[in-house]
């Protein structure tokens, strides 16, 4: 089972160009409903092939995970794919398997997330899988402690043998200095150790109930009979507690620039990597994310883009070298660079060019060529995303997790289009300021 991490600086994180993927002249039919117990449904007809893909979605992350007990949020998914009180082990993940079918989950710092995918013949056996676990997991002594060590030794592996995601652990760290952000999605070690069954036990729950869910289905179906099943199976769970709300504190003003660097003997490759905190979409001003979005694509996220073509094609100083924003998130995001050298390049030299690029930028702005480039490119992007079925539903659990709403999809590409040149130097010159990032330096260990 592949569980998906969004740790600082990494390859793996959604992006929310492709999350706001469609418009509502796409053909795309989006119907949202409510159960009686304030379970949201979402359907999303797609009938090219006779596959249907079931996820729930639980608004629930590892940022909700309570103050020194790192680790739950993530710890839970593994547990919920033990038995339940009806269900024995391994039932649930044998029966989608006997009809081919594929399952998955993942933990973010803002939802966790369980998704099948299968024949929509089987769609009301997984719905009835699911509502079942929501409520009726158990949790033994014997399920509990011995998955806290399968959980320790993944954070080892996945973790402290890795240089680089040591190093992004404390840059998320020094980027998110109060807010939960700045804690590992996996917990830290020291505190994944003492978890115990009941803090487990607590957690489910209080965020494993009906209020607190979002089902997406996307695929072979029509909206009226899955909301049918929905209500034989999901509407049948009876909520043992009055909804919560959920409860984050705020950074202070970033006002001071931080550098970090880190020297392991595995280290082969120094890496150069620079985050400023920039708003999510959800707390952006308006046409701030479009504009970061389509800013982080001008900068560097093609061969056409600035970083690239100075810093990798005309000066050869790095083997890799460009920008992203990662804005997908219920709280605040942030506006990413990164850099490897190439050759005798060191780490400063390839800093140095790196911020003659972003000055540069700064001081003459972008064009109208290179807004409407990226902006062609976000559009493309946009069309093939709608070919992944899975991603149709993942898009939409997201947005909807982190507190947007179903028009926030639709809607995208008509704000994507009203974007302007004026629009992408504004918030460049806001965000992309020294005292708001965090400057970290992957390097070779001397002896």
């Amino acid at each position: 089972m592949v569980r998906t991490f969004l740790i600082l600086f990494s390859a793996l994180y959604f992006s929310v160009a492709t999350a706001f993927a469609f418009s509502k002249s796409s053909g795309l039919e989006v119907t949202e409903y409510e159960l009686d117990n304030g379970t949201r449904l979402i359907v999303i007809p797609d009938r090219r092939a006779p596959v249907v893909t079931h996820m729930i979605w639980y608004e629930v992350g590892s940022a909700d995970d309570p103050v020194g007990k790192s680790g739950i949020s993530h710890f839970l998914e593994h547990l919920m794919f033990k038995g339940t009180k009806t269900v024995p082990q391994g039932e649930f993940s044998s029966a989608v398997s006997e009809i081919g079918g594929q399952e998955n989950a993942f933990t973010s710092y803002d939802y966790t997330a369980y998704y099948q995918k299968v024949s929509p013949d089987a769609l009301e056996t997984m719905m009835t899988y699911e509502a079942d676990r929501m409520r009726n997991l158990v949790l033994s002594d014997e399920v509990v402690y011995p998955e806290r060590d399968v959980i320790l030794e993944e954070r080892s592996g996945r973790v402290d043998n890795s240089p680089g995601a040591i190093l992004s652990e404390f840059a998320q760290a020094a980027l998110f200095v109060h807010h939960p952000y700045g804690t590992p999605i996996i917990g830290w070690e020291h505190e994944i150790a003492k978890l115990e069954r009941e803090d487990i036990l607590a957690f489910y729950e209080r965020w494993y109930q009906p209020w607190n869910a979002t089902v997406v289905v996307a695929g072979d179906v029509l909206p009226e009979n899955v909301l049918a099943m929905a209500e034989r199976t999901y509407g049948k769970v009876v909520a043992s507690l009055a909804e919560a709300k959920r409860e984050r504190i705020r950074d202070p003003k970033p006002v001071v620039a931080k550098e970090l660097r880190y020297s392991d003997e595995r280290v082969t490759n120094p890496v150069w990597r620079r985050a400023f905190l920039a708003p999510s979409y959800n707390r952006a001003e308006a046409n701030e994310g479009e504009a970061l979005d389509l800013l982080a694509a001008i900068l560097g996220e093609s061969v056409t883009s600035r970083i690239y073509k100075d810093i990798v094609l005309d000066k050869a100083l790095a083997t890799s070298a460009g920008s992203f924003y990662q804005g997908s998130a219920l709280d605040s995001g942030y506006f990413g660079l990164y850099a490897t050298p190439r050759g005798e390049t060191t780490v400063e030299d390839l800093e140095t060019a790196m911020e003659q690029v972003i000055d540069l930028m700064l001081e003459e702005g972008v064009n109208q060529e290179e807004l409407d480039r990226a902006r062609n490119s976000f559009l493309k992007t946009a069309i093939f995303s709608r070919d992944s079925q899975v991603t149709l539903a993942r898009i939409f659990g997201s947005v909807l997790s982190i507190g947007g709403k179903v028009t926030d999809v639709t809607e995208w590409e008509d704000r994507l289009k009203r974007v302007s040149v004026d629009d992408v130097n504004a918030v460049a010159k806001k965000y992309l300021l020294r005292d708001r990032a965090v400057t970290s330096y992957l390097l070779p260990k001397k002896g």
